[in-house]
């Protein structure tokens, strides 16, 4: 996969990514099923930034103005829902608004921008359990819940403190990676989904197996998140135990996947055989690699650099939605919630997200924002 084939996909990108455009239209997508039509979520469901993100990096990458123009309502949109004060928002407004206030940003200068990415980390902040050092995942029931793929909401918090000089953002997000790294990673790379505390007095009581095959499984969208988010917590810290973590988890990845280096769902389920894979872990762990590979010595890096276009490889050619241009997705093959029976062999608009985003970084897009 050298930098002529990386120049090839991404101009197979841009007609399918115009496509999309016309296709999505004002929808907010999370799953494109048989039918290859993404669904219209709310936009106070958790994936609702990862379509505009996709455009925001399409714009960076190409400097094509009809990206930026599909993406620039999207934070506007998604704010609405702290002025109706919905119980449906929580601790991914990282995935909400990184990618699509914070990015706009970033790339334009936008002060709106700027203001609701302040106000998303305001919100992240106020989840932080004291007594139990986290960050609450969910509302309603679930008051003592805290999920592994809340490392890639720490990103907000990190950004919010270097934007504001203001350290207590960084704090709580230094304080619930330091919980993360103790309760959910295992000594084997592996990691817990859910790990459930008591709210009052903060003791970790049990995991939950959650989108996993069980509670000591190993759920491969929760290692791909785990990869990357000990990988961010390193780039905005320097402390290599996060590093450290995250290479100890990608190997763990690594070691687990199928001829194709595309994983299944689990990696632990008692059979893999006949059971369904996920692009999505593949295309977010894929650009986890790349950011592993910006942080270890060069020698080191080549691994990690060489591991993420394996996978990307095998997505371009075994995965995706080329020659189908009817299709509204790029990957095919992704599962969101087995154990629920739940958006099963599907698509997922954040594993589009991801595979664009890996992509970008291989042909040198420096402005990553997770």
């Amino acid at each position: 996969m050298d930098q002529a084939y990386i120049a090839k996909v991404l101009e197979r990108l841009q007609p399918k990514v115009d496509r999309m455009i016309e296709q999505i239209g004002n929808k907010s997508p999370h799953v494109a099923k048989a039918d290859g039509k993404y669904d219209d979520m709310s936009s106070d469901w958790w994936t609702s930034g990862f379509w505009p993100g996709l455009l925001w990096v399409m714009h960076d990458v190409t400097g094509k103005d009809h990206y930026k123009e599909a993406a620039w309502r999207w934070d506007e949109e998604i704010e609405q829902w702290f002025i109706k004060a919905t119980e449906e928002l929580h601790h991914d407004v990282g995935f909400q608004f990184l990618p699509t206030a914070v990015i706009k940003y970033k790339l334009t200068g936008d002060t709106d921008g700027r203001r609701r990415g302040m106000e998303a980390a305001n919100f992240l902040t106020g989840r932080f359990n004291l007594a139990g050092q986290f960050i609450r995942a969910w509302n309603h029931n679930h008051i003592g819940w805290a999920i592994i793929d809340c490392m890639m909401n720490l990103s907000l918090l990190f950004w919010a403190s270097e934007e504001s000089g203001d350290p207590r953002f960084k704090h709580i997000a230094i304080a619930h990676a330091n919980t993360a790294l103790k309760q959910f990673v295992r000594p084997d790379g592996s990691v817990n989904h859910i790990v459930s505390f008591n709210p009052e007095t903060g003791e970790a009581i049990e995991s939950l197996g959650g989108q996993g095959y069980g509670p000591k499984s190993a759920w491969s969208r929760g290692t791909s998140w785990a990869v990357y988010g000990f990988a961010n917590t390193y780039k905005y810290t320097g402390d290599k135990k996060y590093l450290e973590a995250a290479q100890r988890i990608a190997h763990f990845f690594l070691a687990s996947l199928p001829e194709d280096h595309v994983p299944h769902w689990d990696f632990r389920v008692e059979q893999l055989e006949g059971e369904p894979r996920d692009s999505s872990a593949a295309a977010i762990t894929a650009s986890g690699l790349l950011e592993i590979a910006r942080h270890v010595p060069a020698a080191e890096a080549r691994f990690y650099t060489d591991a993420a276009k394996r996978i990307l490889k095998s997505l371009t050619e075994n995965y995706a939605t080329w020659d189908q241009p009817e299709h509204e997705a790029i990957l095919l093959h992704g599962t969101g919630h087995k154990p629920a029976n739940s958006n099963i062999d599907v698509s997922l608009i954040y594993g589009d997200y991801y595979y664009v985003e890996a992509i970008a970084k291989l042909s040198g897009w420096k402005n990553s924002i997770f």
